[in-house]
């Protein structure tokens, strides 16, 4: 599964989190459909070895920027919820890291919700030394719990020197550092099929109201506008968070996320109402609400660019990491696969963000020489390489990603330095944010079979939420 990873930055409700993600989502807003609307270029259209960050990105991105220790005959458990070409293309750090020091390490497959993974790892002696966790609540749970272990100096000094402030604050608990956030999300565009826009006349929308016209008119043209994952909730609390950052604004987001406000705030009624717009016309989804929450999210991807100009769908919502799914099929990026921000929905479009953090759950040399080289330049630009990957570190250089998209949407993520808000989800305790089949994955999964019992939803929002944030699990 792909989350962000979500893949879709955040910290657990604390007031650490608000500070890290103070600025106004507007600025990086502004900034992402600059650069999106500066791409129009095919996969090809630059040569790899073009630097064209314009000043975004920094570093050298090449040889070695940092020094690691030799640590032949150690081995490394590494655990992470990540499959498919995300999990392949990691491994190929994790085989550079080898190189570099001599230690073996071996990747192993995690499920969702990891924490849930890896207390039964931990219960049964066998952890892994370090973890990528899908969410800032759950590097809080790993601290509390006594799993987690501090970030050593050598670490640090990377993530200081390569990361914003507010990336390495989200990686904090108590004041200190436990987390280092290898992975970025930006959970804030549609991709749409090219060729059904094309033959359509549709064009790229600028705000929900436009985005709603854009679907009749590929409606109309024979094609189903939208292709939702249901089966993974993620999908749909990153739906329904651009739609409320955009409508309700960034304090009330912060708020919510923090559960300051309850879940039956007129402003939740008031975006799950603007949601429905879409989700309440069956011919609008994939298969309609049933054939939704039976698609899982790499195949929403896929179906939005096979098929011709007759794909499943002409859209379909998600991050950055989409980019991997879309490598699956002929399509290419920039041309047959393009992209534009989450329409405004109130008076400025949406930046969630989401990440991965390398957190170490058994301290030793090799543990935090991999977390070290996971927070460096060396380590990101080779996985940035490899596309679908989108990294937080301000001195991978733009031009180390493959595509012309890509690297626009990364330039917009270092431009915006600390102006993001982090997935709304992901700063919840894990039993409401992140685990299937519970809280508002369920919620919401419940609202996509029936849109039209919008006080229902809220009522069962807020059971789940208080009852979470309740126990802090």
């Amino acid at each position: 599964m792909m989350r962000s990873t979500s893949s879709t930055i955040r910290t657990h409700g604390a007031a650490g989190s608000t500070r890290a993600t103070r600025a106004a989502a507007a600025l990086a807003a502004g900034a992402l459909a600059l650069s999106l609307a500066a791409c129009g270029g095919s996969d090809n259209d630059k040569k790899s070895g073009d630097d064209h960050s314009g000043g975004a990105t920094g570093g050298t991105g090449g040889g070695t920027t940092v020094t690691l220790p030799k640590l032949d005959g150690q081995t490394l458990e590494v655990a992470a919820v990540w499959t498919g070409g995300e999990q392949k293309n990691f491994k190929k750090v994790l085989a550079e890291f080898t190189k570099r020091t001599g230690a073996k390490v071996t990747f192993v497959p995690a499920q969702d919700p990891i924490i849930n993974f890896l207390g039964s790892k931990i219960a049964g002696g066998q952890p892994p030394d370090v973890a990528l966790l899908p969410q800032p609540g759950a590097i809080k749970q790993a601290v509390d719990k006594g799993w987690a272990k501090p970030l050593g100096p050598e670490a640090q000094a990377q993530l200081a020197k390569n990361y914003s402030q507010g990336w390495q604050d989200i990686g904090k608990v108590g004041g200190k550092q436990y987390g280092a956030y290898y992975k970025a999300a930006n959970k804030s565009l549609i991709w749409y099929n090219a060729k059904v826009f094309e033959n359509a006349g549709a064009s790229e929308p600028k705000t929900w109201k436009d985005l709603l016209a854009t679907a009749q008119t590929v409606y109309d043209s024979g094609v189903t506008p939208f292709s939702v994952g249901g089966a993974d909730g993620w999908t749909l609390t990153d739906w329904f968070e651009n739609i409320y950052l955009s409508q309700a604004g960034p304090e009330k987001y912060d708020q919510l996320a923090q559960h300051k406000i309850k879940w039956t705030d007129p402003s939740v009624k008031q975006a799950l109402t603007t949601l429905a717009q879409i989700w309440s016309k069956k011919d609008y989804v994939a298969g309609g609400a049933k054939g939704a929450l039976q698609t899982e999210f790499p195949v929403s991807v896929t179906q939005t660019f096979t098929g011709g100009d007759q794909p499943k769908a002409g859209m379909v919502f998600e991050g950055d990491f989409a980019q991997v799914n879309i490598g699956e099929t002929k399509a290419k990026v920039g041309t047959d696969a393009k992209v534009f921000p989450f329409p405004a929905v109130g008076s400025s479009a949406p930046v969630v963000s989401g990440g991965d953090a390398a957190v170490i759950l058994k301290d030793s040399k090799a543990a935090q020489a991999l977390v070290t080289f996971l927070a460096s330049s060396d380590a990101a630009t080779i996985q940035a390489k490899l596309g679908g990957y989108l990294s937080p570190n301000k001195n991978v250089p733009n031009s180390a990603y493959p595509n012309e998209v890509q690297r626009k949407i990364a330039q917009a993520l270092i431009a915006s330095g600390d102006d993001f808000r982090f997935d709304m989800s992901d700063q919840a305790p894990q039993a409401f944010g992140g685990t299937p089949g519970k809280g508002e994955w369920k919620d919401l999964q419940d609202f996509l079979k029936n849109p039209s019992d919008v006080a229902g939803t809220q009522a069962k929002l807020e059971k789940d939420a208080a009852a979470a944030y309740g126990s802090g699990s």
